[in-house]
């Protein structure tokens, strides 16, 4: 079982889940950040989920420092792992996260199980989540607000601290994810799907 046979499986699943929700719900594949990871496949509608592919061939040295910045920015997280690291990565990630087990099935399939269901994250970091919004995209809301007056030829860093001084971290959830879902531009090999 390959990284690539796991995420056909979630894209598949993800497009029966969402299927009444085509308008308002984006798949991105590889969402970087805070500029240190990238999330496997990141679903963007009323919340911000993100799911870390673990196939059978892969690993869970990078699992920790994943889970340290997933649990900073996302609404929901879910791990996707293949059985044979299922155990182990149940005792790295955090209670509120969800896990989902890939099992190999006849051929090259995989069949997921749900194992436990996803929580609402209660602990993300405001900076670190406004650093998934573009320069210009934060000081736009800042103008929105009539606070970008100090800012405006500051570098990002500043753009987005005064950012989260003036939005509240419910706003600012809002905020990123209807920015993220009416972007006109991606990196092509992020966009997946629009509407699952």
């Amino acid at each position: 079982m390959r990284d690539i046979d796991v995420r056909m499986a979630l894209h598949a699943k993800l497009a029966v889940d969402h299927a009444d929700e085509m308008d308002d719900t984006l798949v991105v594949d590889e969402l970087g950040l805070c500029g240190e990871v990238r999330v496997d496949v990141a679903v963007i509608n009323g919340a911000l989920t993100g799911f870390e592919l673990k196939s059978a061939r892969d690993n869970l040295k990078r699992l920790p420092k994943q889970v340290e910045i997933y649990s900073q920015v996302l609404d929901f997280a879910e791990l996707v792992v293949a059985d044979n690291h299922q155990k182990e990565a149940i005792a790295i990630i955090p209670k509120w996260w969800g896990v989902t087990v890939a099992l190999a099935s006849k051929g090259d399939g995989v069949r997921l199980e749900a194992v436990r269901e996803p929580r609402m994250n209660r602990s993300i970091d405001t900076r670190s989540l406004a650093q998934l919004l573009w320069r210009d995209e934060a000081l736009e809301e800042l103008e929105i607000r009539a606070a970008d007056r100090g800012v405006r030829s500051k570098p990002r860093w500043a753009v987005w601290g005064r950012l989260t001084e003036v939005v509240e971290v419910d706003e600012l959830r809002d905020v990123v994810r209807n920015r993220l879902k009416t972007r006109a531009t991606w990196r092509a090999d992020a966009l997946s799907v629009r509407g699952a």
